[in-house]
């Protein structure tokens, strides 16, 4: 095997990183001299490469049972640290398994054992009572927002995960919340504590905007018309207000999407591959959004309600200003509204009359085949390029999943493009391509 300092340049080579931040390389030197660590740092600052390069580098590459075991709140977190780990291009096999999708898809995934698995608390114990994969090598444990977990109820499933864990020796644990409580059960002790929870306040500026109108919907256009083509969300409570905004929005011609609890997990994961390759830059969502989703370079965010708690404020705050860049947190207050307390910005802007008119550059296109019919990336470039007639400069995104993929695309070429490249051979696929609405 290759040299340690090698290998995690290696890793950090195909994510595009040419070096570690501070709180990196400190997490990074506890994991690997502590056997149970705890790392408090907000929502955007490089938590999941911090946790895996430790430990993808001490996997046995011999072994052929599951060695490390990513327990995390949601299903949207599991796919985009499987998405990090299989960009490292770390030759160790990856699965996540999560809840809301058929227990047989699972069970194909984990036919051929893979060495690191990433999943939600409930299908983790639900495959363990099945016996589905075996616990015997299991050294690793990372309970990655672990604080989430707590608070959306997987007390009881974490606590069954963790009493099969019978050959753990090393835990670790994130969270962006300062005051957690850990449960015995987890068997933390001695631990080494990274907190970073309060290095990030400068990039980040609060700025409260008026509204004459109870409703706010006016003065969220005003705004959006004031911050111009950037990419941002808009924070609300309740599913129920996000239709409401999204109504007026479509209203005045504004492009956006939606991310909420409610909505199906395709329609969810698609909402977020539109957001991260600009085909919308605007998402609306529910606080189910403030964390731990892979979004990057968020420019903006606005609380159109206003938070209920400190922790949601904070959570949502730490989607922009992310690894130090600077960005805006935009306080919608009706002129009778109170402010909680925990809201303090003195600054109040007046927005001026702008018609900045908000028109993504990118449409989506949807790809019939995937990383299972063995298509890679170059292959749908290539395509692009040949048969699609595209300039480098105009492919933009690509994901690619296990049956199907996603290209951005300029969005005036997508017709011609479609036209040019639909039900034709990728690898010895014939894939139907179309725009995705």
């Amino acid at each position: 095997m290759s040299h340690p300092k090698k290998k995690q340049k290696e890793l950090l080579a195909k994510l595009h990183i040419t070096s570690l931040n501070e709180m990196q390389e400190e997490f990074v030197l506890a994991i690997a001299s502590a056997a149970n660590t705890v790392l408090l740092s907000p929502t955007g600052t490089g938590k999941t490469v911090a946790f895996l390069l430790p430990t993808i580098q001490a996997l046995d590459p011999e072994c052929k049972q599951v060695q490390l075991l990513i327990l995390v709140p949601s299903r949207e977190l599991a796919l985009q640290i499987e998405q990090v780990i299989r960009q490292m291009g770390s030759g160790y096999k990856v699965n996540a398994i999560y809840g809301g999708r058929p227990i047989s898809k699972d069970k194909i995934d984990l036919a051929h054992t893979p060495s690191i698995i990433i999943g939600t608390p409930g299908r983790i114990a639900d495959h363990l009572r099945r016996e589905t994969f075996m616990t015997i090598s299991i050294k690793t444990l990372v309970l990655d927002e672990f604080d989430k977990s707590l608070e959306v109820g997987f007390v009881t499933q974490m606590q069954e995960i963790l009493g099969n864990l019978q050959a753990l020796e090393k835990r670790i644990l994130t969270s962006a919340t300062q005051h957690i409580k850990i449960p015995s059960f987890v068997g933390i002790e001695n631990e080494v504590t990274i907190d970073y929870l309060h290095t990030k306040t400068n990039a980040l500026s609060i700025e409260i905007v008026a509204s004459k109108d109870k409703n706010k919907l006016q003065a969220l256009v005003d705004l959006l018309y004031h911050i111009g083509n950037k990419p941002g969300i808009i924070f609300c409570n309740f599913k129920n207000t996000i239709n409401y905004v999204s109504d007026y929005l479509k209203q005045q011609h504004i492009p956006h999407g939606h991310f909420y609890g409610g909505m199906e997990q395709i329609d969810r994961e698609r909402a977020l591959i539109k957001f991260r390759n600009g085909t919308h830059q605007i998402i609306i969502a529910t606080d189910l959004a403030a964390r731990g989703l892979d979004i990057p370079e968020l420019n903006f965010i606005i609380h159109y309600q206003l938070p209920l708690k400190r922790e949601e404020f904070t959570h949502r705050n730490g989607r922009t200003a992310r690894m130090n860049a600077l960005g805006t947190a935009y306080v919608l207050k009706w002129t009778g509204e109170h402010l909680p307390e925990f809201i303090s910005s003195k600054k109040v802007i007046q927005l001026q009359d702008k018609q900045t008119k908000i028109v993504p550059k990118w449409a989506t296109l949807f790809i019939s085949g995937g990383r299972r019919d063995k298509i890679s990336k170059g292959d749908i470039a290539g395509l692009f390029f040949k048969q699609g007639g595209l300039k480098s400069d105009e492919l933009g995104v690509i994901e690619l999943k296990q049956d199907c993929a996603f290209v951005a695309i300029p969005k005036q070429r997508a017709l011609s493009v479609i036209e040019k490249t639909n039900n034709t051979r990728l690898k010895k696929k014939k894939v139907r391509i179309t725009l995705l609405h």
